[in-house]
C-alpha cells in the first residue's frame, strides 16, 4: 500500500472537544506551515512554469485536469486568467472529473476512471504544443494518472502537482511539483492545508507565466477585463499615472479602446 502523508494522522486528537478558540488557532498553526513547504518547491515549480511559457509563446495551452477540491482549484485559477490578464478563455482551461457539474457537487466514483481524462482533453484537440498539469493532493488519483499518462504517450509535456512525496503521480510526468504539506488538522481532509499549497502553487505558476508573456507592465495587470467599475476605476488610474493625463481623460481614453494596453498605445500613437 502507498504510504501517504496527507491520509496521515492529524497532530491533534479531541477535535470535537476544543472551544471554536482552539480550533482555530490550531488550525492556523497548521496553516502556517504551508507557505514554507511550498517554498521548497521554488525550483520544482520553476521548472514547470518555464516550461509553460515557452509552449504558450508558440500558441499552446495550459491544462488543468483534477478531481474534487484539486479539480475545483485547477477550475478557478484556469477562469480567473482571462479576466485577470485578457488572455482568451481557451489558453488556460481547468477540466475536472465528472465534468462542469462536480465544480458544486461531487460526482460518485468520478475521479477512479483512468481513462476519461484524455477522453476530456481530446475534446479540446490537444496536440504537442500544450502542457497538461495534473493535481492530486493525494497523488494517486486515477483519473490524473491516466490523463498524464496518455497525454504523455501522445507527445505532450506533463507537470503535476501533488502533496505526497514519490507519489505514482510525480513519476509519470515530465515536471513534478511536490508539496508535502503532511497530516491535516482534520485526518485526510485535504481541502486544508494541502487544498491551501496546491493554491499557492496554481497562483504562482499562472501568475509567473502570464508576466513573463507580457501580460503585466511593470507591477499592473494592462491586459484585464473592464468588467465592473472598480477595474474601470482601477484602469483608468492607470492610464493617468502611465500618460500623466487627467482623469476625465483617462476614463474616456480606457473605455473607448477597451483596455489599458490599447489606450497606452492610441494615446502614443496620437502623440508622434
Amino acid at each position: 500500500m502507498i504510504e501517504r502523508t496527507t491520509e496521515a494522522d492529524s497532530n491533534y486528537d479531541h477535535l470535537d472537544q476544543m472551544s471554536t478558540e482552539e480550533l482555530l488557532v490550531n488550525m492556523n498553526r497548521e496553516d502556517q506551515t504551508v507557505a514554507i513547504t511550498v517554498q521548497k518547491a521554488i525550483p520544482q515549480i520553476t521548472a514547470l512554469a518555464e516550461v509553460v511559457t515557452e509552449k504558450m509563446k508558440i500558441g499552446g495551452r495550459l491544462f488543468y485536469i483534477g478531481a474534487g477540491t484539486s479539480g475545483r482549484l485547477g477550475v478557478v485559477d484556469a477562469s480567473e486568467c482571462p479576466p485577470t490578464y485578457g488572455i482568451e478563455f481557451d489558453r488556460v482551461v481547468g477540466i475536472i472529473a465528472g465534468g462542469d457539474s462536480a465544480i458544486r457537487k461531487a460526482v460518485e466514483f468520478a475521479e477512479d476512471d483512468f481513462d476519461q481524462a484524455w477522453k476530456d482533453l481530446q475534446a479540446w484537440n490537444i496536440n504537442s504544443n500544450d502542457v497538461v498539469v495534473g493535481i492530486a493532493a493525494s497523488g494517486t488519483t486515477p483519473y490524473v494518472i491516466g490523463g498524464v499518462t496518455d497525454a504523455g504517450k501522445n507527445g505532450i509535456v506533463t507537470g503535476c502537482i501533488t502533496c505526497n512525496g514519490g507519489s505514482p503521480l510525480a513519476a509519470v510526468v515530465n515536471f513534478p511539483v511536490e508539496v508535502v504539506t503532511g497530516p491535516e488538522f482534520v485526518t485526510g481532509s485535504t481541502r486544508m492545508k494541502a487544498g491551501t499549497a496546491q493554491k499557492l502553487v496554481l497562483n504562482m505558476l499562472s501568475t509567473s507565466v502570464m508576466i513573463r508573456l507580457g501580460r503585466v507592465k511593470g507591477n499592473k495587470m494592462i491586459d484585464m477585463q473592464l468588467t465592473n467599475h472598480k477595474l474601470v476605476d482601477r484602469g483608468t488610474k492607470m492610464l493617468m499615472k502611465a500618460l500623466d493625463i487627467a482623469e476625465d481623460i483617462a476614463r474616456e481614453l480606457l473605455l473607448e479602446t477597451g483596455s489599458v494596453r490599447k489606450g497606452i498605445e492610441a494615446y502614443q500613437a496620437k502623440k508622434v
